[in-house]
């Protein structure tokens, strides 16, 4: 079969029109998503509703198993006896996880105090409030064995210091410098993992997946750097906490000024989309994790800088991309 067409005009690629494609700033980034989503606020109407459901899920389940073991019991005493003690079991390691989540959960408490007192006393110039202050700190690190030079050093020289400002910046300089290393490098892994799974997984549930994990983990591990402890419940009030403030402060958002100043991703976008999309997600995830150090910081920065997404982006991705 022959087909006649209507111009006489031979094909040619040069002359095709380009193929439309979404710059990384085109479309929310999968970080933006997850902030979203987590600084969500709860409603009054749905804390209620699900606190009737898991009321009466646990009411039911367990009325349910009692009638098991007493049916069990009285039907033959040794599987009974057996149903129980496993019954028992289960119990016991319950409140033991639930003893562990409230115990995690007033240490996040404590380190939200000793926060609070120090922004106080800074705000004040009150010596005697630093110097409270600094006990409690003592008190909290008192069984870190990376610390102990640094406490005998507070203690040594903490009587010459008569200012509340100085006070807190010698225990800055002391105990929280130390910390505030190993938080940064635990950003920069979690900006580096997050920007590779989106530079090489073309799945977008992946990249949110991937994300919102890398995310919790990288703010439970803060957590516990500067001597919290976060369970299931205190890791979820963490990354809501830190989100919050993310959402409160406009910091969610990222441009190209800072992606081009970083390793050049307005230009690199347009060889890679992905690319530029894991550069976005990797930023966002690095300032999730400002946030997250500026949350639990026993103290605020007095003498030290804080740390830049920037430079936190930049030394997270040494040794992945090169810039030439």
């Amino acid at each position: 079969m022959l087909f006649e067409r209507d111009d006489d005009t031979a094909a040619n690629p040069a002359t095709a029109a380009p193929i439309p494609d979404d710059t990384p700033t085109d479309r929310a980034a999968v970080m933006q998503q997850v902030a979203a989503f987590a600084a969500r606020p709860a409603g009054r109407v749905a804390k209620w509703f699900w606190s009737a459901l898991v009321a009466l899920v646990g009411f039911i389940a367990s009325l349910a198993a009692w009638d098991y073991v007493n049916g069990l019991l009285a039907r033959s005493p040794v599987l009974g006896g057996i149903a129980t003690a496993l019954f028992a079991l289960f119990v016991g390691a319950l409140l033991v996880v639930l003893i562990r989540e409230l115990a995690a959960m007033a240490r996040l408490g404590r380190i939200d105090g000793v926060q609070r007192a120090a922004a106080a006393a800074l705000a004040g110039d009150d010596l005697s409030a630093a110097q409270q202050v600094v006990a409690q700190l003592e008190g909290l690190y008192a069984r870190r064995s990376d610390l102990n030079w640094g406490l005998q050093r507070v203690r040594e020289r903490a009587p010459e210091v008569l200012d509340a400002s100085g006070l807190l910046a010698l225990a800055e300089a002391e105990l929280v410098a130390p910390l505030d290393a190993a938080a940064e490098a635990e950003v920069q892994a979690a900006a580096r993992t997050v920007a590779t799974v989106t530079a090489v997984v073309p799945i977008a549930l992946a990249d949110l997946i991937s994300a919102l994990t890398a995310n919790v983990r990288m703010i439970r591990r803060i957590a516990e750097i500067y001597g919290g402890r976060a369970g299931a419940f205190g890791a979820w009030r963490l990354l809501r906490t830190v989100m919050t403030h993310l959402v409160a402060t406009g910091a969610v958002a990222v441009g190209d000024d800072m992606i081009d100043s970083v390793v050049g991703g307005g230009v690199m976008s347009k060889v890679s989309r992905r690319f530029g999309e894991g550069v976005i997600n990797g930023a966002l995830t690095a300032r999730v994790g400002v946030a997250a150090i500026e949350v639990c910081r026993p103290v605020p920065f007095i003498n030290r800088t804080r740390p830049s997404v920037r430079g936190l982006l930049r030394g997270a991705l040494v040794g992945l991309f090169n810039r030439g």
